[in-house]
């Protein structure tokens, strides 16, 4: 395994804890701005809006750069985002340290992405990309623990300091272990990379990206509420189980890889079919202590093991610029957990019950699940017209150009 590899799960676990951490550490964030709960919530919305615009913005922007220099950028970006943050002393300037670190999170998976699966053969390039999202996957079992119980011990501030160290530490380990990566024969431009959505089937993954993520996400971010009111766990319970989910997220993640690198669209077909499955037996079973642990296990698995196929679809159907539909892709997840949180949200509102978003996440998944037949369907008859196409007969040998 290349070590450059590690350099960016490193990069994406400190990336992943900078989204993450805030949510168990609003309480003390809250009172020490002195603003509500709510106030203190946009420090995780605002975050995940500046995502999609860095995804799309700085990737763009990046596209002539070369790619190891634009990430060594990024971490330099996220390392003052962070420290930023530990110092803000005020809500303001606290908004902007977590925009500023936000900004690189898409940029740097999106390009990341394309980095890792160029480390290693075109075969194992889905199992490369799921080597790097470990870093995410492992900020949310270990992570975010610790980085909470740091903050509770030695204040919010420590977590946030603790982090840019971590990004310091990424950053020393791209320099070192990611090699320069040889230049295109083709020139990158901001236009070639545009030109990738001309394809149908970029936007189809984008499509199934959103909907995947949304509906795993629709049931995930009201699932505190669901364990303690509905399966009956106590309120100190739900990190630990919170734990068991993370698990999942690293299995399903490595698993994912491992079996996209054989077929992508057959091992999307099977995750997002089983994650309906998963998602509906929860929403019937939540009254089950015992049922919940088994499938929160299994919605984080078949839920984040479809990240590295769809990132590595997105890229094969844009192989000659994917660099954009990469970010564009890392922008899709957070508009799915936009998309699946406010789902959720209104049929709470509507007084369904604390199931009903685990429902609505069953009907997107679903969703996701058509689209991602219709894509697979297409990329099927296409290359079966492919195979097809009658090719003319040489009548003369085929000069060859010199060089």
């Amino acid at each position: 395994m290349p070590l450059g590899l590690i350099a960016l799960a490193i990069g994406g676990f400190g990336i992943g804890l900078t989204e993450f951490v805030i949510m168990g550490l609003l309480p003390e964030v809250a009172a020490d701005f002195g603003v509500s709960e709510a106030a203190a919530g946009w420090f995780i919305s605002g975050y995940a809006l500046a995502v999609v615009v860095g995804a799309l913005g700085l990737t763009a922007a990046t596209t002539r750069l070369p790619r190891k220099p634009v990430l060594m950028g990024l971490l330099v970006l996220f390392i003052a985002g962070n420290a930023v943050s530990a110092m803000a002393p005020s809500y303001e300037l606290m908004m902007s340290g977590r925009i500023i670190a936000a900004l690189c999170h898409g940029a740097f998976f999106g390009i990341g992405s394309v980095v890792a699966a160029s480390l290693v053969a075109p075969e194992k390039a889905a199992g490369a990309i799921a080597i790097m999202f470990t870093g995410l996957t492992a900020a949310n079992v270990l992570g975010v623990p610790f980085g909470t119980f740091i903050g509770q011990q030695y204040g919010w501030r420590a977590t946030f300091w603790a982090i840019s160290v971590i990004g310091v530490i990424a950053l020393i380990g791209i320099a070192v272990l990611v090699p320069a990566l040889q230049a295109s024969t083709t020139a990158p431009s901001l236009r070639r990379e545009l030109g990738a959505f001309r394809s149908g089937q970029v936007w189809l993954s984008l499509t199934v990206t959103v909907l995947g993520f949304g509906g795993m996400f629709g049931a995930f971010t009201y699932i505190a509420y669901t364990l303690t009111e509905i399966s009956g766990f106590a309120a100190g319970a739900v990190p630990w189980l919170l734990v068991l989910f993370g698990a999942g997220l690293v299995v399903g993640n490595w698993a994912g890889g491992r079996l996209a690198d054989r077929s992508i669209d057959g091992t999307l077909l099977a995750f997002l079919g089983a994650l309906v499955v998963v998602l509906a037996l929860f929403a019937w079973l939540a009254f089950s202590p015992v049922a919940t642990i088994v499938l929160l296990v299994l919605m984080g698995a078949f839920g984040f093991g479809t990240v590295p196929g769809l990132q590595s679809r997105i890229m094969r159907y844009a192989s000659d610029a994917p660099t954009l539909a990469s970010g564009a892709n890392i922008a899709a997840f957070n508009l799915g957990n936009a998309l699946g949180a406010w789902a959720g949200g209104l049929t709470i509102a509507a007084g369904l019950g604390f199931t009903s978003p685990i429902w609505v996440g069953a009907a997107i998944t679903l969703a996701a699940l058509v689209v991602m037949g219709v894509a697979a369907a297409a990329a099927r008859r296409s290359r079966a017209a492919d195979a097809a196409a009658p090719t003319l007969p040489a009548t003369s040998p085929t000069p060859v150009l010199a060089a």
